[in-house]
């Protein structure tokens, strides 16, 4: 009768060796000590009892392309909150592979975005927490506590702040860019509505000092002497222009000549000019 080989070691001693394995990178390595161990029933399922044994068959399924054993084990197997981040990205990144050689070609931003909608994270390697814009809340509230502090992280800054976070110095970086944009857009947006208010009040007061005989006389005309002659107002389609982020957004643009105050009527000499109306 064949007998299955018996365990030569503890599940505590695999999954020690398991650990050290991964964290050495040696994927090639640790596959075939995987692949060592024994395979009766009895012996498995007190392996599987191990986390990092579970994790450990999950990379190795993973880069050797197994995927349909990667969401098995990742499906079956409730995992700790510390071991949620690395199974995240290897459940998504199987996905989009497999998309992509669906597609017979890349996946662009909204087309990982329609996989992870398609296929979202089991719950036995996510904690359940909603995500807001793909970043989770924590993860936003702890970049905008930096950004209070420090708008333009260094490079090393930001990668601390990947460490902190689970994401990319990229992502980071790309976070910071776009809030500096939109707090110097708000901040334009409330110049030019200041400014707006202003110039109402210039008008008021303007039209309030001016006399019946000053109106009369018609030499004001079309406005000329308006306070708003010299400062063409600013559309709000400035505001939605494209900028550099690391200039600062001015609302006045300086690009706009200032508009010449009207000349005076010619003097012919000393001739005084009179009436062309018959007697």
């Amino acid at each position: 009768m064949f007998h299955l080989p018996m365990l030569h070691f503890t599940p505590g001693q695999v999954a020690q060796v398991c650990e050290i394995l991964e964290e050495s990178g040696d994927i090639e390595r640790l596959g075939r000590f995987l692949w060592s161990l024994p395979v009766n029933p009895s012996a498995r399922d007190s392996l599987n009892q191990h986390e990092s044994i579970l994790r450990a068959r999950s990379m190795v399924a993973f880069h050797t392309g197994n995927f349909r054993d990667l969401y098995q084990i990742l499906e079956t197997h409730k995992f700790t909150k510390e071991s949620h981040a690395k199974l995240q990205a290897m459940w998504l990144e199987a996905h989009y592979q497999e998309a992509e050689k669906l597609r017979g070609r890349p996946l662009g931003p909204v087309d990982k975005y329609r996989v992870r909608k398609k296929f979202p994270l089991p719950r036995t390697i996510w904690d359940g927490e909603q995500k807001t814009h793909c970043f989770k809340e924590r993860t936003r509230n702890l970049l905008r506590e930096w950004y209070l502090q420090d708008p333009y992280p260094n490079p090393s800054k930001k990668r601390e702040l990947a460490q902190g976070t689970g994401l990319t110095p990229t992502q980071v970086g790309n976070w910071f860019k776009n809030r500096r944009q939109r707090d110097r857009a708000a901040a334009a947006k409330n110049r030019l509505h200041n400014r707006h208010r202003q110039n109402g009040r210039l008008e008021s007061s303007s039209s309030a000092s001016s006399t019946p005989e000053a109106s009369a006389s018609g030499d004001h005309k079309d406005g000329l002497d308006s306070p708003r002659s010299s400062d063409s107002p600013i559309s709000d389609s400035f505001l939605d222009d494209d900028f550099d982020d690391d200039d600062d957004l001015d609302v006045d643009s300086p690009g706009t000549p200032p508009r010449s105050s009207p000349s005076p009527p010619p003097m012919l000499g000393n001739t005084t000019l009179t009436s062309s109306r018959p007697t």
